[in-house]
């Protein structure tokens, strides 16, 4: 039997990309085989962060310190056995799909929503997602959780190259101004920052009504 060098195996698992599920199969083959998919698996979720499935797989990977930001909301984490593979660290962009999927699980787990338990979510999240991911580089943020934690955490990542903040509104405060300039000029490969008000498009949110 003759085995391909695990490039080559890389290059015809990449090509399979569009074919998400032609390749979550070829990651069930064998463990060799898990090993070089589960990568490219999580390079991008794109539209799979509104999916409550992935929150509940995300929410496994927070730390005690990002628990912690969750305990005023009594949220009941998940307690079943944390994955074999660190998912999040393959992740490379994180839109503002992500907002969409916390709303999706809250209302699926019958929680109260508010945008401050939503906010609180996606700040422990966005936390988990610097501190875990080695090769993320876009990250969109909206303004309410762009607090001293997140910023701090910014500094620390030496990957994200792209930052893009939505909902900005007028009296957007300056300290956080003054946070995203100090970022600026600490992280040298933070090359794009991009201000922005994107609202979460109509149908994605008539789809959370169902």
């Amino acid at each position: 039997m003759i085995t391909l060098p695990e490039e080559c195996y890389y290059i015809i698992f990449n090509n399979l990309r569009p074919r998400l599920k032609n390749l979550f199969s070829c990651a069930l083959v064998n463990r060799y085989w898990c090993r070089i998919v589960i990568p490219i698996l999580w390079n991008d979720p794109k539209d799979y962060l509104k999916d409550i499935r992935l929150i509940e797989i995300l929410l496994l990977s927070l730390n005690s310190n990002e628990q912690i930001l969750l305990i005023p909301f009594k949220i009941s984490l998940p307690n079943y056995q944390k994955p074999l593979f660190e998912y999040t660290s393959y992740i490379t962009n994180v839109n503002d799909l992500l907002d969409l999927g916390i709303i999706k699980w809250l209302r699926y787990k019958k929680y109260h929503l508010g945008r401050e338990l939503a906010n609180a979510m996606k700040s422990s999240l966005v936390v988990m997602f610097l501190r875990t991911s080695k090769n993320l580089s876009c990250l969109t943020l909206n303004e309410i959780i762009c607090n001293q934690i997140i910023f701090e955490k910014l500094y620390e990542n030496s990957n994200v190259t792209s930052l893009d903040l939505y909902n900005v509104s007028d009296d957007f405060k300056s300290k956080t101004i003054n946070a995203l300039a100090k970022l600026l000029y600490e992280n040298p490969t933070l090359t794009s920052v991009d201000l922005f008000d994107n609202k979460i498009d109509i149908e994605d949110m008539k789809e959370v009504k169902h």
